[in-house]
């Protein structure tokens, strides 16, 4: 069956599950590429703070993707956000993350949930489910989703992980006495698998025969989802009128390192600074690039420097030519760019390889610990991304810990989504300043 494309326009619908590990990313990009192929004009959106995702779907749909996160964008930037991936598309897929309502405590649409984004854009909910080791059952946990938030719809289900025509016979007559319609069967398939590593997906520049695995994606989806009915559940999305705020640029030329070792910057970042006139000088720290002439700020991503440790102690051109930039110019580190810009970082093989030594902090891979969630952050001292006493929020993700923390002054102070005590946290030395702290957008 073919799309009618007048039927699509600015439309949308939000694919989600009851939990992690369903499914939603297989599906998401399964559906993307075939609607692709059916001549769509598709673009996607994840929900909450995913840098890996977005990557993948821009790589499926051929159109930039973007993050929208109800716990750190304000309404009005996260709406806008939306309209602007919208525009010039027949449809928006928005994946979300963990399960549809998964947040922190908060006020009503700003709990960082996926039910947030479905309920602020006006989207259907596409329900993914994981049915192994149940039947009927599943229909409880369906019924469940439909009554538990209000103002979601549950448009249709998706069924993963189906072992047999009976199993699904069992499953679909009880989903379907409910009133909701199943729209596929994914049956357990190990040949559409995405490699993964500690942070999640192995990012979409470094998966190795990317675009045979989307076709393979598509193909698969084609054979177990009505497509087409699928995409009919889309509503036309809510969107907004002016007033977002995007942050502001930490400088007028931003010298952004962009390799396998950095980078994890939020695409609508990147969109928000240029529309404000700034310009983007990439470099690579991994090919010995130093950070450009003319810029007048410098800005390290987070990524995975802790893969690439030996080959970044010895880039000679790279980290001269930082040290340089910092005597007269602001350098900022996020995540992984902060653990370069300490004194050392110390490798999963337990080997330690000497950093930038613009900043005290000692990190190490070896030691791992996994921090996660959103932060709150109120800046100590004037720096590239505001006065002091800014408000910003954004999140934490990492494995890496603090072996020494140096004796350079905190960068800011930091409070988790759970009402804890503010903490300072990390560096700052003169105009160099980096921290674990991945900033989404200026605070409410």
């Amino acid at each position: 069956m073919r799309l009618n494309l007048a039927d699509l326009a600015a439309r949308g619908l939000l694919i989600a599950a009851p939990r992690s590990g369903s499914g939603k990313t297989t599906l998401t990009l399964g559906l993307m590429r075939a609607l692709r192929q059916q001549g769509v004009r598709v673009t996607g959106a994840k929900c909450g703070p995913d840098y890996i995702d977005p990557a993948f779907h821009a790589a499926a749909t051929g159109r930039a993707s973007v993050n929208l996160d109800s716990w750190a964008m304000p309404p009005d930037l996260l709406l806008a956000l939306a309209g602007q991936a919208a525009r010039d598309c027949d449809l928006m897929l928005c994946e979300g993350s963990m399960g549809l309502f998964d947040g922190v405590p908060a006020a009503q649409g700003r709990s960082g949930a996926s039910a947030d984004i479905a309920a602020a854009l006006g989207l259907p909910v596409l329900l993914v489910l994981d049915i192994s080791g149940q039947a009927q059952s599943a229909a409880a946990i369906v019924k469940g989703c439909m009554h538990y938030d209000p103002r979601l719809t549950i448009g249709g289900v998706v069924l993963n992980r189906v072992a047999s025509p009976r199993h699904l016979f069992l499953t679909q007559a009880a989903i379907e006495a409910l009133g909701v319609p199943v729209l596929g069967s994914l049956p357990r398939s190990d040949a559409v698998a995405l490699p993964e590593r500690h942070l999640g997906l192995v990012q979409a520049g470094e998966t190795p025969g990317l675009e045979a695995r989307l076709d393979a994606m598509a193909a698969f989806v084609r054979e177990h989802v009505q497509i087409a009915a699928v995409a009919a559940l889309a509503r036309p999305l809510a969107l907004p009128g002016p007033g977002a705020r995007p942050l502001r640029p930490p400088g007028q030329r931003i010298a952004m390192a962009r390799d396998d070792a950095f980078s994890f910057i939020y695409p609508h970042l990147l969109q928000g600074w240029r529309a404000q006139g700034a310009e983007i000088a990439w470099f690579s720290p991994l090919q010995d690039e130093a950070p450009p002439d003319g810029c007048d700020i410098c800005w390290l991503p987070g990524g995975y420097p802790e893969l690439h440790a030996g080959q970044l102690a010895v880039a000679g051109r790279f980290l001269a030519g930082l040290q340089t930039f910092a005597q007269t110019r602001p350098v900022h580190g996020e995540c992984g760019g902060y653990m370069v810009l300490g004194e050392a970082l110390v490798a999963a093989d337990g080997g330690g390889h000497r950093m930038a030594g613009l900043l005290g902090v000692e990190t190490s891979f070896a030691r791992r610990k996994m921090s996660l969630g959103y932060r709150d952050v109120r800046l100590v001292a004037d720096c590239c991304l505001g006065l002091a006493g800014a408000h910003l929020r954004g999140h934490e993700f990492h494995y890496a810990s603090i072996v020494a923390p140096g004796d350079d002054a905190g960068f800011a102070f930091v409070r988790d989504a759970y009402g804890s005590a503010p903490i300072a946290a990390g560096s700052r030395r003169g105009q160099v300043t980096g921290s674990f702290f991945h900033v989404i957008a200026a605070g409410d």
